[in-house]
């Protein structure tokens, strides 16, 4: 069953929790979604615009809403908080008039924006998917890729890790899928705490899909 769903969604409520918190009407709720997709897309944009500048591109493990009545407070979990804090916290206040002139109600809503580092940055499946995308854009050969990623992750508290790379892998003709696993990865069960992540990588030859999987305690 865990190859068949979101590891994410199978395990909402028990070990997973969700990235935004808020209730509503039934009839505001597609609007209030799209809100949350907008405000994801201005952080990822204004990452990647920035983050050239920065040897640790990008490196956002998840991004937290939360909904009051006229407030929305948005945490962004950064592993190199580096560039949201440049120059004394103006890119988290670019940031915040950002998604301040996407909102649909951009006159009702105040927004409120904070960052929290992350520890162990390459034990978040985001960040080190977002890393092997850096590494197969820049023409690293994948099985080179997967074993540094690997090794990222098992300097930090992890018990497994399983990588998977599907794709035009090296520019070949035909497309295939390649993977790792190091440790134990138990999908089929609910109580294990699975943290995954799919990422697309552009390449010159097509789109690779990347997908992490990362088993932790606690």
């Amino acid at each position: 069953m865990g190859q068949k769903i979101n590891p994410l969604g199978f395990r909402l409520g028990t070990t997973i929790n969700h990235n935004s918190y808020w209730f509503t009407k039934p009839n505001n709720y597609s609007k209030f979604l799209q809100e949350d997709r907008k405000i994801r897309n201005c952080i990822d944009d204004y990452v990647h615009r920035h983050g050239k500048y920065y040897s640790n591109y990008g490196g956002v493990a998840r991004v937290e809403i939360q909904r009051k009545t006229d407030l929305i407070l948005v945490e962004i979990h950064t592993g190199f908080p580096a560039l949201l804090v440049e120059n004394y916290g103006q890119g988290i206040e670019r940031i915040r008039k950002d998604v301040q002139q996407n909102l649909l109600d951009s006159r009702i809503h105040r927004v409120h924006v904070t960052s929290t580092e992350v520890a162990k940055p390459y034990g978040e499946p985001n960040i080190l998917a977002e890393y092997i995308a850096i590494q197969l854009e820049n023409r690293v050969a994948f099985r080179k890729t997967i074993r540094k990623a690997i090794e990222l992750a098992k300097e930090t508290d992890i018990k497994g890790i399983k990588v998977q790379i599907a794709g035009r892998l090296n520019g070949s003709e035909i497309a295939r899928v390649e993977w790792a696993r190091e440790g134990r990865v138990p999908l089929q069960t609910l109580r294990t705490k699975i943290n995954y992540c799919y990422y697309p990588a552009q390449t010159i030859y097509g789109i690779l899909g990347i997908k992490t999987w990362i088993f932790r305690d606690g």
